[in-house]
């Protein structure tokens, strides 16, 4: 146990902030209460949906619905893999892994044909989270599967933020930047969405299928010459001709389509601080959109921290450094690891040992870039630790292989599917005492 933590030892404080803020991200009660009623008979309710959450989001409508009114509940979402939930009205599929997306074309092609069998007074229910941007893969009449999704994953490992990215993927897709719910006029669209971007941006959440999209062929175009990305032939004449843009603010076939967000990065960040408080540490709420280079954004909030403990400002330890948002780690070597695992591993070279300073860093999906865990745990003794056990700190981080350092140290934060996504989490503990 650390001095100035009465309650639990640093880790599992920071494993019980970090648990709090998933649980935050739950749509649960709250979606629940925002549904919309059945529409009159003899309207249909069509849900329809994408991300992470899908599954879990379409098992609180069935359970909602009312059972006089089952007969009208019908519907397809699309989730990851491990992601579904069982389901009575509403068929759930789950999408392949990464880098086999052909069954995220077949679902969006089946989503895109139910929202157009839509009819008036039918409503269309869809349920969109992080992720959904992937699965609803289906590309513009002309290009391949494999010429998007070879564009997104090259301006993934550039370093582009989730912005520029959806930008592209509006741009090259069949059903994103607000084509899905255009698809489904006249029929009413309700939209609910767990947001997993910076700046809660409904046009950005998924790509945006029902959100009129502001952004042009030309934004896209010039996206890719920032990060220098080579694109296929076709990828380059379907953005020059510009034959069909996505549907923009003001068009009559988005006019009757409402969105909800029903949780954000802010809230769960909320809710951490507030456990923080309750187990006797003070917490202070950095910011919910931290972008950038993680290793970069490791080392500034590695020299904070230290700061922060040298003076005992702005609080006493122990207290708790909170932050949200999403960093890049834009891939330089042929190491394991995503952008948590390399903030914590920038944070372990920059602080050298630091005797009162411990950090976690997960995703709220319980993913943490392309690998099984969400994370990792820094502890003030994970530096010795890692010398003694031969590794070189500062090359692995150079090789972008996090992975490989806190595995070795047992430091892995695994949780499986959270089925929800707020971006990532950050807790940096300074306590009273030595580690």
């Amino acid at each position: 146990m650390q001095r100035g933590l009465p309650l639990m030892p640093a880790d599992v404080v920071l494993q019980h902030l970090f648990d709090v803020a998933v649980a935050t991200a739950l749509p649960g009660d709250r979606m629940a209460a925002l549904l919309p009623p059945p529409p009159p008979p003899p309207g249909r309710t069509i849900v329809i949906g994408a991300g992470k959450a899908a599954a879990a989001m379409a098992g609180i409508v069935e359970a909602a619905w009312p059972v006089d009114r089952a007969g009208g509940l019908t519907g397809l979402v699309v989730t990851r893999c491990g992601h579904g939930v069982p389901m009575r009205h509403i068929e759930v599929v789950e999408g392949a892994p990464p880098g086999a997306e052909d069954a995220g074309v077949t679902a969006a092609e089946r989503i895109l044909r139910l929202a157009e069998a839509a009819r008036e007074g039918d409503q269309v229910i869809c349920l969109l989270s992080g992720g959904g941007a992937a699965l609803l893969s289906l590309p513009a009449a002309g290009l391949s599967l494999a010429d998007k999704a070879g564009v997104t994953r090259a301006l993934a490992r550039s370093g582009a933020t989730i912005g520029e990215i959806a930008c592209v993927r509006k741009h090259l897709s069949g059903i994103n930047g607000g084509r899905l719910a255009a698809a489904a006029a006249p029929a009413s669209v309700c939209t609910f969405v767990i947001s997993d971007v910076v700046g809660d941006d409904p046009s950005v959440i998924a790509s945006g299928p029902t959100v009129a999209d502001p952004t042009t062929h030309a934004d896209a175009t010039a996206v890719l010459r920032r990060y220098a990305i080579s694109v296929p032939a076709a990828v380059a004449a379907h953005l020059a001709s510009a034959n069909e843009e996505t549907p923009k603010p003001g068009d009559p076939r988005l006019a009757r389509n409402c969105l909800t967000l029903i949780t954000t990065a802010s809230e769960s960040l909320t809710a951490a601080a507030a456990a923080a408080n309750a187990l006797g540490c003070q917490a202070l709420v950095l910011a919910d959109g931290i972008e950038g280079e993680a290793r970069e954004v490791g080392r500034v909030l590695a020299a904070m921290a230290a700061y922060f403990a040298h003076r005992s400002e702005p609080m006493q330890p122990p207290f708790v450094l909170l932050s949200g948002g999403e960093t890049t780690a834009t891939v330089r070597g042929n190491g394991r690891g995503g952008p948590n695992g390399e903030f914590l591993l920038s944070m372990l070279v920059a602080l050298a040992g630091h005797p009162q300073i411990w950090a976690i860093a997960c995703s709220t999906d319980g993913i943490d870039g392309t690998e099984t865990n969400a994370g990792a745990i820094l502890r003030p003794s994970s530096y010795a630790s890692a010398r003694t056990l031969g590794f070189d700190l500062a090359g692995r981080l150079a090789d972008n292989d996090s992975y490989s350092v806190f595995s070795a140290l047992g430091d892995l934060v695994v949780t499986g599917p959270t089925r929800t996504d707020v971006n990532d989490f950050r807790a940096i503990l300074v306590t009273g005492g030595s580690a």
